[in-house]
């Protein structure tokens, strides 16, 4: 009995430790890769590969490589949702939001777009009503744009040839030439952001939240109606911006 518990606690583990893997590879590792990785033979991986994305926990990318599926998602915006951290998060943007004095937020990516997971509202008569659960899209968005930024230009150049980018303002940038260098100015100044590109008449700035291993998952944005502040009047909080993100940085690195 005590050998079956051993054997079976062993299979739990490395089935944890595969998507923990995939979880935080910084490129979607190749059954090979997981193999020397993780140290498990061969046959054993790619049995425990087929059950993991059987099951929804995983998924192929386009170049064969591996990335989190559906049902990792859940579990992610679930445990990311869960109190007490979810009370810290919302202090730390409550005061950011009165040092700006706009909304502000945290966005991660989800199945292709940006959701949205927390939020501070201002007390402004004028607002652009973007609730915790709205899901906006990657190209025209500063978080969006942010998270697309990180990608390798091979990679990067994939994504934009299938997504079904569309005209959503007369700002929005749909040449997708023109978006690639904006993303790379975006990545070199890690600061996502939107010139009415996503809603006319509204703009928003954002910087990267990032885990242990400087990666990023999640993003920090503040967005403003035009008739209160220019792109420049947000981008001028980069610094107090900043030092949010790195506070909710910690605070995703504590086990």
């Amino acid at each position: 009995m005590a050998d079956q518990i051993k054997k079976k606690g062993s299979s739990i583990t490395r089935v944890l430790e595969i998507i923990e893997a995939i979880a935080t590879a910084q490129h979607p590792p190749t059954p090979l890769d997981l193999a020397i990785a993780l140290d498990i033979p061969k046959p054993s991986i790619h049995r425990l590969l087929q059950t993991l994305e059987k099951e929804g926990f995983i998924k192929l990318d386009t170049y064969g490589g591996y990335v989190v599926g559906q049902r990792t998602h859940a579990l992610l915006v679930s445990s990311w949702n869960q109190e007490p951290k979810k009370i810290e998060r919302l202090a730390i943007l409550q005061k950011l939001s009165g040092q700006i004095g706009e909304t502000c937020g945290i966005a991660i990516l989800q199945d292709n777009e940006m959701l949205y997971t927390d939020r501070v509202q201002t007390n402004w008569p004028l607002q652009v009503y973007l609730p915790v659960g709205s899901k906006v899209p990657l190209w025209c968005t500063s978080s969006g744009k942010l998270f697309l930024s990180y990608l390798d230009k091979e990679r990067l150049s994939n994504v934009l040839k299938h997504l079904p980018i569309e005209q959503m303002t007369k700002n929005t940038i749909i040449d997708k030439a023109a978006l690639e260098q904006n993303l790379h100015r975006i990545f070199e100044q890690q600061l996502g952001t939107d010139n009415e590109e996503f809603i006319a008449g509204m703009v928003a700035c954002s910087v990267p939240i990032l885990n242990a291993e400087q990666q990023i998952v999640a993003c920090l944005y503040t967005h403003a109606p035009t008739i209160r502040k220019s792109l420049q009047d947000l981008m001028a909080y980069e610094p107090v911006l900043r030092e949010a993100a790195q506070e909710l940085s910690h605070l995703i690195q504590q086990r």
